[in-house]
């Protein structure tokens, strides 16, 4: 998910049933040991709204800008020197549930360059199935 200030953007939108509590998924998503779980090859905290995602050995620091605890968190990628970008990247992850049914989902936001709906469903399969597999749902 790297950063480029040329493309069009595209706002990719899923939910995805998880059986575990938000207060058990929470952390999977808002920390770095828990992101590196499941969703990429090295997550470290540069400072505790800073983040370091590594995907095929690349950096891409992302911001924490803003966050519910057991609700959501949003990453917004950076730009050289650690500057925010005019329309930059970002991931928001939302845990939803259902008060009738008492099922709890994952909604998923991914805006970024990639625009093809079929290649970003596959991944963002994959990668919630990693993360149930840690969750035990």
């Amino acid at each position: 998910m790297p950063i480029s200030a040329t493309r069009s953007k595209h706002r990719f939108v899923q939910e995805y049933p998880v059986n575990a509590s938000a207060k058990i998924l929470y952390p999977y998503l808002a920390s770095a040991s828990g992101l590196r779980q499941w969703f990429c090859q090295d997550v470290q905290m540069v400072n505790p709204h800073i983040y370091n995602f590594v995907w095929d050995n690349q950096p891409h620091l992302a911001e924490i800008t803003s966050q519910r605890t057991n609700r959501s968190v949003r990453f917004v990628f950076l730009g050289p020197e650690r500057r925010h970008l005019p329309d930059a990247n970002y991931l928001d992850f939302t845990i939803e549930s259902s008060e009738l049914t008492q099922e709890v989902f994952l909604k998923v936001v991914d805006y970024s360059e990639e625009t093809d709906d079929i290649e970003l469903t596959e991944m963002w399969d994959n990668l919630v199935q990693n993360l149930r597999e840690q969750v035990g749902g």
